[in-house]
């Protein structure tokens, strides 16, 4: 293993976000407070006792720092990245492993909880974070805790609840690229029933200009396609509570998450749109396909998604009891459908569309302990889920044969000064018998996932001082996947295109069944009431994958299913570290170990995300937090984390061998100040100035230079006036801006052909924002 304990020195001295106390806390660091609520272990505990790697965040708190997106979030929070390269297809890294596939027939690696529920999927588990009560991400394989997808941590958003009285919030924000948001709630309940109504919309043009259909561009359909890297984003959730008798709660909960956005601008950097240069920062040529609408599924390049989700919570909680009763059950459903240009340019190239739906139902019920030195919860979980991603293609036959195999010498893909030059290949390569020849595929996974898991956790305090925990989850799963392709003989060339094989019109299907056991141990030392030492031991799994496509044996005869099953990735954590707080300083510092088997890596292998066994791995890391209340009026907070992650560097894990994990920096931090001074007796000044910095990372395995970000530091600053009660507030708001150019993407779809694309970062974002509460 590359790391070196040295590095603990340094990191002791290096600033962490805060953990920020739950809204309407008191304490004399306000937000800031130490005395944090959270419910990683099925139970109320402060943050300080809870004995394993936690970051927690208030609503409120995020509000103050500007943070609505999972992408936002993420810069915060020590160890985490979450790459938006759109909400279609988001990538949770936790340590550096991320998940991020949209296969069917795979499992997520890092769970994402909604209101108690699993909703991991990477395609349904992008949402805005409107109206939040809290969001907790916990560190380290979590399966006792948050099922078996939690392989290597969680990420658990907790909605704001009904509460009882009549209050409620209206936001509305303006700014460039015709930023428009509105969100706000509106809540009412007594003592026994009570709703609350929340919504968020969003609105912006793209940051990158798209030249496609603009007189003098090289569009094959003449649309005139939208800038690319927009948001249209809408939100709405719907809580219900009835409290029949004081000890029963119902909470049922319906939201909806919808996008309308452009398309995402994969530049090539390869190929320049006419008039123009291959920058990623400058503007592009993302033409799309003549046949879009009927081949791809709409006409313009960009996103429509649908995520609908119902849950219902009851909780039995008798006062004079030692026992409590939780149940949780769950359903989503979502459908999308993304348009992108894969090559990233104005040829009719490498046009691809995914069609992605699924559904899943999900019941939880657990009892919860709590008496003398014994604490403990146990119950069982049922997990339903079905899925399928279908993936159009659409290209001309001479351009895709000219810009993919050069069969004509001499005549490039697309010149220098952004001109088509491979669009004559067809008049070229029939000798004038044809001038277009259009060409369609498609392939299709499907994935449905049945599994029950029993689980329990006991806390046992051998002094007043030590505590020992052990949970234990035993989980049976049955998975079966799907396949299905259809890619006829291309003209020219009289074979396909794609490097994949058609099922004559069946649909092949395989199945299977595993099973774990997944433990944990903890141990807390309190060494006062406001210091704790920790250690834990965990193993983590993800799931075994049937991966089924098809092959063809023998030329000429029928296509077979070809199965290749890839292993069950297991992760053992080793971890250990400190929490307290010390006068105005609150602080956390947790140090880590992990090792992999089977070490699952995602590859694109001509058009299609397979994945693939690359052997053993570790991962050696430092995380820490810190915020100290200054003065009154003043905090300070910030993170870092030090993670060496990466492939072992052994002959047997071949190409992959001594590569760093994808989408993870080696260091990571993030800071900035609160500060609220009073101006008079009825209104504050407020300004919170926040920085963030991340070293190099890869976007790919194998990690290649190109394919790659290096350092990056983003300022963000708001700063405004509110009234003294809070009921008033007027700010301005710039994310990034230092205006500064990075990427957060690289290679894709279009790298796996020899072309790869760049996706950027966002520009500086600006504006003015007005709250009103009551």
């Amino acid at each position: 293993m590359r790391s070196t304990f040295r590095l603990l020195a340094t990191s002791l001295a290096s600033l962490a976000t805060p953990a920020i106390a739950q809204e309407g806390e008191e304490s004399d660091q306000g937000l800031f407070a130490s005395e944090i609520v959270v419910t990683a272990q099925k139970s109320e505990q402060r943050l300080i006792d809870v004995p394993v790697t936690i970051t927690a965040n208030s609503g409120a708190q995020l509000q103050r720092i500007g943070v609505t997106q999972f992408d936002q979030l993420s810069a915060f929070v020590p160890g985490l990245n979450i790459q938006e390269q759109s909400p279609n297809n988001p990538g949770f890294v936790i340590r550096g492993i991320t998940s991020d596939s949209g296969s069917a027939q795979e499992a997520a690696r890092v769970t994402v909880y909604y209101n108690g529920v699993d909703v991991s999927r990477s395609r349904s588990s992008y949402f805005d974070l409107f109206d939040i009560e809290r969001v907790e991400v916990v560190k380290g394989p979590q399966a006792t805790l948050f099922g078996t997808a939690a392989a290597i941590g969680a990420v658990s958003v907790i909605p704001a609840p009904v509460v009882e009285g009549v209050a409620g919030e209206t936001r509305v924000a303006f700014g460039n690229f015709a930023q428009k948001q509105v969100s706000g709630f509106v809540n009412a309940a007594t003592e026994t029933f009570g709703v609350r109504v929340a919504a968020a919309w969003k609105r912006r043009d793209g940051v990158v200009r798209n030249i496609a259909g603009e007189p003098g561009s090289q569009s094959p359909g003449g649309i005139d396609q939208s800038d690319l890297n927009g948001q249209g984003q809408t939100g709405v959730r719907v809580s219900l509570m009835l409290k029949p008798v004081a000890d029963l709660r119902f909470d049922l909960v319906f939201t909806y998450d919808g996008q309308r956005a452009p398309g995402t601008a994969f530049k090539s950097g390869s190929f320049r749109p006419t008039g123009g240069d291959t920058s990623p920062y400058s503007f592009a040529e993302l033409a799309g396909s003549p046949f879009s609408k009927e081949v791809l599924g709409a006409e313009k390049l960009g996103l429509t998604r649908n995520v609908y989700d119902l849950n219902l919570t009851a909780r039995l909680t008798p006062a004079d009891s030692r026992w409590s009763l939780t149940a949780i059950t769950g359903w989503r459903q979502f459908d999308s459908l993304e348009v992108f240009d894969a090559d990233g340019s104005q040829a009719w190239y490498l046009e691809f569309a995914e069609n992605a739906k699924g559904e899943q139902f999900s019941h939880e019920s657990r009892v919860n302990y709590a008496g003398g030195r014994i604490r403990a919860f146990g119950g069982f979980n049922i997990f339903y889920e079905t899925g399928t991603q279908a993936v159009p293609f659409s290209t001309e036959e001479g351009i895709y044969l000219q810009c993919a195999a050069r069969l004509i010498p001499g005549l490039p893909c697309v010149d220098a000064n952004g001109v088509v030059r491979a669009a004559a290949a067809t008049r070229i390569l029939t000798g004038g018998a044809f001038s277009v020849l259009p060409y369609r595929a498609l392939f299709r996974n499907g994935g449905e996932i049945f599994n029950w898991s029993l689980f329990g956790d006991v806390t046992l305090a051998l002094t007043e001082r030590l505590e020992l925990s052990a949970g234990l989850r035993y989980l049976r799963e049955k998975r079966q996947s799907s396949y299905f392709a259809d890619q006829p003989n291309a003209v020219i060339s009289r074979a396909p295109l794609l490097p994949f094989v058609s099922t004559n019109g069946q649909t092949f299907s395989a199945e299977g069944e595993n099973d774990a056991l997944l433990p944990r141990a903890n141990l807390l030392l309190r060494a006062s009431d406001s210091l704790n030492f920790y250690a834990t031991v965990g193993k983590g799994r993800k799931s075994p994958i049937v991966q089924l496509t098809a092959a063809r044996p023998v030329p000429g005869r029928p296509s077979v299913p070809l199965r290749r099953d890839v292993p069950a990735e297991v992760v053992w954590n080793y971890e250990g570290g400190v929490k307290g707080r010390l006068g105005p300083v609150n602080t956390t510092l947790g140090i880590f170990y992990q090792t992999y088997d089977n070490f699952q890596v995602t590859v694109n292998e001509g058009g299609q995300f397979v994945t693939r066994n690359a052997g053993s791995a570790s991962n050696f890391g430092i995380e820490t937090e810190l915020s100290w209340a200054a003065t009154r009026n003043v905090t300070l907070f910030g993170n870092a984390a030090y993670i060496d992650a990466g492939i072992d560097d052994r002959e047997e894990n071949g190409i992959f061998a001594g590569d760093r994990f994808r989408l993870q920096a080696k260091w990571q931090a993030a800071g900035g100040v609160d500060a609220r001074f009073p101006i008079g007796d009825q209104f504050n000044l407020f300004v919170t100035p926040t920085a963030t910095y991340q070293s190099r990372l890869f976007f790919e395995l194998p990690n290649r230079p190109l394919i790659s970000q290096g350092p990056v530091a983003l300022v963000n600053v708001r700063g405004g006036i509110e009234t003294r009660d809070g009921r008033w507030q007027l700010l301005g708001f710039a994310r990034n801006a230092l205006d500064r150019e990075y990427l957060i993407d690289a290679g894709n779809t279009g790298g796996a052909f020899g072309i790869p694309t760049f996706i950027r970062g966002l520009p500086a974002l600006y504006g003015v924002e007005a709250a009103f509460r009551f």
